[in-house]
């Protein structure tokens, strides 16, 4: 599973210095990250789960702040004794937005579009232990499994597992239709979007809001003078840390410093010269000072990483001094492997973490010998060509969703280029391993692994760095999954 790349942010009308933020039963988000389609299992973009999941579209399950999973649109469920049965008993009179009754026959359909052959959903590979999907009757469905899957419960709570309706599906992308709390109201591309609450939402009383904005913008000096306009009443992932200071010392606002799911990593084509030679891809490790990056392009919030694994997880493993940084040494590996002065492209998308961060990673393989030559490019133009056609050398991005570390057994079609058969094989063991402690040995192996390979250049975990006026209630401070439910938000103005 995954899904990319985000801090968030927003767009902004600067006012004359009077206060101008939204009544109390409205909230204005701000959000870095415009999506180009609000469907979540057709489109790999985080912002769209960041605004659209569990607020207008529903799954199976549904998962905590503190990671723990819970019912949703299933009320209840069994597992038969050898764990590949799993039997969901359904909410009854819940309807879809546009009037449409939400029964078992939608699972059935929303979970075999999924899995189809022609199927566009970014996390296909969650669907892979699935042998059939039946309605047993309207209220209850019976999942088979071909496979023990540890994560399963977990990834049904997932945006990718969205329960959607044949009747609307098609037209997800510019219309959401969901179950949710909140629904579509409009769409301003290039500015905003404005969900309303759903008023035939089954539990519509527990929701306070009656009216979210998210207004889009990629500029941190804009984000910070609409946060201080009062123009904003959220900034979850303010993209300018150095910021930070001044509105911690604003009794307007709180900050936040949480955690994500998001690994920051400079990813390096394994497909194609020089990245399909591991020498070169360890000289690329050696050449990067993690400590340099955090400091310039995070202003020391973030913590290091040399793997892929989130460190506040059960399993992580220190691997941070796997390649210490040595520029001599990264120049006599790149001279060895012949490609000193070498032309390499780092095409990077729009967001702060990115652009940063690849200003530095040049200048630090331009001391070891290698012409790293930085594109930035727009969030659509990224996903055309280095998500789809792994059109890139280089680029630096997070991964933002949970348990994702099976990105590296999706094999050569996916945009690594990386295909490891023993990697693989240990990630089938990870992902149908029952026991939490096993499992957690085999993501150290996992991790162990991946180091060793230098299948990337592994930076640092992307904090969830969030401004707040100080009247908004019940936003999450960690993200242990790529959503923010707004059911339990309020804001007291």
């Amino acid at each position: 599973m995954t899904r990319l790349f985000t801090t968030t942010a927003l767009t902004l009308t600067l006012g004359l210095g009077l206060s101008s933020y939204a009544a109390a039963d409205t909230l204005v988000i701000g959000l870095q990250q415009e999506p180009t389609s609000l469907d979540p299992t057709a489109d790999a973009t985080a912002s769209i789960d960041g605004m659209l999941t569990m607020n207008v579209y529903e799954s199976l399950t549904t998962v905590a702040e503190n990671g723990e999973v819970l019912p949703n649109l299933a009320t209840g469920w069994d597992v038969s004794d050898d764990g590949l049965t799993y039997t969901f008993n359904l909410a009854e009179g819940v309807t879809f937005h546009d009037g449409t009754e939400f029964d078992a026959q939608d699972v059935v359909f929303s979970f075999n579009r999924a899995m189809a052959e022609d199927s566009t959903n970014p996390s296909k590979g969650i669907f892979k232990p699935i042998a059939s999907v039946t309605a047993l009757d309207p209220q209850t469905v019976e999942i088979k499994l071909k496979e023990k899957d540890a994560f399963f419960l977990f990834n049904m709570g997932q945006g990718d597992s969205s329960i959607v309706a044949q009747e609307s599906a098609d037209t997800n992308n510019t219309d959401p239709v969901g179950t949710g709390p909140f629904k579509l109201d409009n769409w301003t591309r290039g500015d905003r979007l404005t969900l309303v609450k759903n008023a035939d939402y089954r539990d519509a009383d527990s929701v306070a809001l009656d009216s979210v904005e998210f207004r889009f913008i990629s500029d941190p000096a804009a984000a910070t003078a609409a946060m201080m306009a009062e123009e904003l009443d959220a900034f979850p992932g303010f993209p300018a840390p150095e910021l930070l200071p001044q509105f911690e010392a604003d009794p307007r606002f709180r900050v936040n410093v949480g955690s994500t799911e998001g690994e920051v990593i400079l990813a390096m084509n394994n497909a194609k010269p020089p990245f399909d030679n591991i020498e070169v891809r360890r000289a690329v490790a050696t050449a990067i000072d993690r400590d340099e990056i955090i400091e310039g392009a995070m202003y020391g919030q973030a913590v290091p990483i040399g793997s892929f694994y989130p460190p506040h997880g059960t399993a992580y493993v220190d691997l941070t001094g796997a390649y210490p940084h040595d520029t001599e040494k990264a120049e006599a590996m790149f001279e060895q492997a012949g490609v000193t002065g070498t032309t390499m492209t780092l095409r990077v998308p729009p967001f702060p973490y990115a652009m940063r961060s690849a200003e530095i990673i040049q200048a630090q393989l331009s001391d070891a010998g290698i012409d790293a030559k930085v594109e930035n490019v727009e969030w659509g133009f990224w996903i055309d060509e280095v998500y789809k056609k792994k059109n890139y050398d280089m680029t630096i991005i997070a991964h933002t969703s949970p348990n994702d570390m099976g990105n590296f057994a999706r094999g050569p079609d996916y945009f690594y280029g990386y295909d490891d058969a023993e990697f693989t094989t240990l990630w089938d063991a990870i992902q149908t391993e029952a026991d939490p402690a096993k499992r957690d040995e085999l993501l150290k192996q996992g991790q162990q692994y991946l180091s060793d390979q230098s299948v990337h250049g592994f930076l640092f975990q992307l904090p969830l760095l969030g401004v707040f006026r100080t009247g908004v209630k019940g936003y999450w401070a960690s993200s242990p999954v790529l959503y923010m439910p707004l059911k339990g938000v309020s804001n007291e103005g």
